[in-house]
């Protein structure tokens, strides 16, 4: 019950807080655009949360923790900073663009689209989480849940595809929100998780029995055949 309690209360708060950044940032709730993201976000948040807490309540547990924790590397504390500014100030920006400057004209069409390339998004990201049970959100050893290397899945292609499937979140986000210009903020977000690796590489190399052999045999970091 607790574990219920908690992914109801931090639905309730941080749908809240996205929703108060957005319309905040548009200065009107007559944003379709805002909407129909929130609602969206609200839906895909509650069927994969409801799933998870069936198939994997560890993970779900995991990923409900604040993004600064004990075992936490100083450097990730550090990067997750810019990160988490640039989806915060992103949203908020993207918002302004479409419903307060109206900088941008974007067709129905392609906020739909945005819909599909969310989806697309939360089904990558679901399935690295149902192949890798320790998807924690912060770069730690989780040495109590028995952490190991993991190959298959989507680790088969990538060794970090949780960050591949957020730039298509990022992208999906500017594009529902009705935002040509936030699409920028994709190339900023693929900067900042590049450090990010570095530093999770570093802590996975040193503290994972394993991860040496893994990294070897699949190349790509982040994005295949590129990096």
């Amino acid at each position: 019950m607790s574990l219920v309690l908690n992914l109801i209360v931090q639905t309730i708060v941080w749908f809240g807080f996205m929703g108060a950044i957005i319309f905040g940032a548009a200065g009107t709730t007559d944003y379709a655009g805002g909407w129909l993201y929130l609602g969206a976000m609200v839906v895909l948040s509650v069927v994969f949360g409801a799933h998870m807490m069936r198939v994997d309540p560890g993970l779900l547990r995991e990923r409900l923790k604040p993004p600064v924790q004990k075992d936490q590397p100083l450097a990730d504390k550090l990067v997750l900073i810019p990160v988490l500014l640039l989806m915060f100030g992103g949203m908020g920006f993207m918002a302004a663009d479409a419903a307060r400057w109206r900088w941008s004209m974007m067709p129905p069409s392609v906020q739909w689209a945005g819909c599909g390339l969310l989806l697309a998004a939360f089904l990558f990201m679901y399935w690295t989480m149902r192949a890798n049970s320790f998807a924690a959100p912060v770069v730690k050893i989780q040495k109590d849940r028995g952490q190991a290397v993991i190959t298959t899945g989507p680790y088969a292609i990538v060794r970090h595809p949780m960050y591949l499937g957020a730039l298509f979140y990022m992208a999906g986000t500017s594009l529902v929100l009705g935002s040509w210009w936030g699409l920028v903020a994709v190339p900023i977000l693929t900067l900042l998780l590049g450090i990010r690796i570095g530093i999770e590489e570093k802590a996975l190399r040193s503290g994972l029995q394993g991860y040496d052999d893994y990294a070897r045999r699949v190349r790509w970091r982040l994005i295949p055949l590129v990096w």
